[in-house]
């Protein structure tokens, strides 16, 4: 049985989580650890988080959704270009972790989150802009192997779509979390297909989480509407910073 207080702190887990994953990414930083912490063992953990992922990204989706600023037929093409990519990452996700990894991820978000922030000096173009499609077998490379690592485990997944996006079609950000979110909607479906399969998934957990991470990523969506790219850009820079030196030092 889940005590109240578990209740309660995997609600306000879920809620900052989702927000984080919507606005900027990391959120899963705040949750993996989390649902170690209350036993459940590493793949488990793994596997019960994408169940508040894929709520999360439903709330979002229909918000972006409402505001008019969705971004399809090409979000989907590169979320199906990630199941592939996804799925194999999840089947590794079972049975592979390790500190240096860890360490490695760390670097990578600090160094990716940089780039995003300080990198770009083109002008980007308007949230309604016709360019998605540029360049759409270089996106759906590159997001087949984006999906082997979301697959693996999400955390940071964010800050790797940001950058691609940014690079892709200097997009405001606002435009790339539309597109991020469908992205991991999409491979999220099939991981979560295959944690189900090695019966790697704490359902009381995975759904009390959610509740969490779908008002999150509801608020999320609309702070990413309200507040435009320079608030984006500056929360992500921030918690790039705290969820690098977090995940060196508490694995």
């Amino acid at each position: 049985m889940i005590s109240s207080f578990e209740y309660l702190l995997l609600v306000l887990a879920g809620i900052g989580a989702g927000f984080l994953n919507v606005v900027a990414g990391g959120g899963s930083m705040l949750t993996l650890p989390l649902l170690i912490f209350l036993g459940l063992p590493p793949a488990m953990a793994n596997g019960t988080n994408r169940i508040a992922i894929l709520w999360q990204n439903v709330f979002a989706i229909n918000k972006f959704r409402k505001a008019g600023i969705i971004d399809y037929p090409y979000s989907i093409y590169l979320g199906l270009a990630a199941i592939p990519g996804a799925v194999l990452g999840g089947f590794l996700a079972v049975d592979i972790k390790g500190e240096l990894f860890t360490r490695i991820l760390s670097i990578i978000m600090l160094a990716v989150g940089l780039m995003i922030v300080f990198g770009s000096a083109r002008k980007q173009t308007s949230v309604h802009t016709e360019g998605g499609k540029r360049r759409p077998w270089v996106g759906i490379l590159i997001f087949f192997l984006i999906g082997i690592y979301g697959g693996f485990i999400h955390a940071g997944v964010g800050f790797i779509i940001i950058f691609v996006l940014d690079r892709l079609h200097h997009y405001p950000m606002v435009r790339i979390n539309s597109i991020k979110v469908i992205v991991a909607f999409v491979y999220t479906l099939a991981v979560v297909m295959v944690f189900i399969y090695n019966d790697l998934i704490q359902w009381r957990y995975g759904l009390t989480l959610a509740v969490g991470t779908s008002l999150g990523g509801w608020l999320g969506s609309l702070f990413s509407i309200k507040k435009g790219d320079k608030w984006i850009k500056a929360l992500l820079l921030v918690t790039i910073v705290v969820l690098s030196v977090k995940l060196w030092f508490y694995y």
